[in-house]
């Protein structure tokens, strides 16, 4: 069970987290987490700039120990890195100080202030943790999440999940993964077409 677009209500519960950005200025935020995975990162590069399309990428550490050629890569095309901690986590079920030695693992390698707990799951003690260790942090989730990590979810449905709920100031969520590319492989370059037509420009975070 999983919520498509981020309600209201949640958003008001952790003001501290950031669920949409720059309102306003007619921009859609593509978010990635759980790469950097050979095949699967690449697609997403290619597709993003046949768009001229920044994004930010959410890295887990271990992925980039084991994948640091296809890491540079996304740096050099210049979009945004975050961290999703070293090992993907899961904050609810985490000792607080295991969390925040495995995020600064994993920061050990991007040094990002951009991070997005995996599974969108985070204690309020872990927040606090984290921005003690790092004054700058920015802790970011979503708006609009894609569902292409749900193996139940046909791609069609990833598709209209991002297209009937982003606009203007959405951050929305996808997944560099093995699991998620059957589904991420049709829905982005769809998206991408979708809201271009419409006038839309693609940021990084």
């Amino acid at each position: 069970m999983y919520l498509v677009k981020t309600p209201w209500w949640l958003k008001k519960l952790y003001p501290q987290l950031v669920w949409n950005a720059e309102p306003g200025t007619r921009s859609i935020f593509l978010t990635f987490d759980d790469g950097p995975i050979p095949i699967v990162t690449p697609f997403v590069l290619n597709i993003l700039k046949k768009y001229d399309a920044k994004a930010t990428f959410f890295c887990i550490g271990d992925n980039v120990r084991k994948h640091r050629d296809v890491f540079e890569e996304v740096k050099k095309a210049g979009h945004t890195i975050g961290n999703h901690t070293y090992n993907h986590l899961r904050g609810w079920k985490t000792d607080d100080q295991v969390y925040l030695e495995n995020y600064l693992k994993a920061n050990e390698l991007l040094n990002a202030p951009l991070f997005r707990p995996p599974y969108g799951r985070i204690k309020r003690s872990q927040i606090k943790l984290l921005q003690q260790a790092r004054p700058d942090i920015k802790i970011i989730m979503w708006d609009v999440l894609s569902g292409d990590f749900d193996m139940g979810l046909k791609k069609e449905e990833a598709l209209a999940n991002v297209i009937k709920n982003a606009g203007d100031g959405s951050i929305v969520l996808f997944h560099d993964s093995v699991k998620a590319f059957m589904k991420m492989e049709y829905a982005l370059p769809l998206v991408l077409e979708h809201f271009s037509k419409l006038g839309y420009t693609f940021k990084a975070l």
